[in-house]
């Protein structure tokens, strides 16, 4: 599978963006999807990530409750959107996906990724 993720920019503190992560070359509903994002310096952080039907989603406790993740099967698409944006969600965000059945927070259960959208969030 190939990932074009896109959205970001560049928004205020409390201001809200849209991430959209395009799927091909493969069955999308094969895959566990996921975000991730990674701000300078640090270490790549799992954010959010929805099971193969869309029908369980987990995030990462320092998004809950503004970020949501969402699939869309028949489009091949994965969102996440992001409200209540505070500058400590400054990051390149990326998606990815994995054939495994299941949801996993560790980078390295993800076999495929895209190339990453930048979210800036001044203050």
């Amino acid at each position: 599978v190939q990932l074009q993720a896109s959205g970001g920019g560049l928004v205020q503190t409390g201001g809200s963006l849209r991430l959209s992560c395009a799927a091909s070359e493969g069955t999308f509903s094969n895959y566990v999807m996921a975000w991730f994002r990674q701000a300078p310096g640090k270490e790549r952080e799992f954010v959010a990530a929805t099971s193969r039907n869309g029908g369980s989603t987990t995030y990462v406790d320092s998004v809950k409750g503004r970020f949501t993740i969402s699939r869309d099967n028949a489009k091949n698409v994965v969102n996440l959107q992001m409200n209540s944006l505070k500058p400590e969600d400054t990051a390149l965000y990326y998606c990815a996906a994995t054939n495994r059945p299941w949801v996993d927070r560790g980078p390295s259960w993800y076999a495929y990724w895209g190339q990453g959208t930048q979210v800036t969030v001044s203050s």
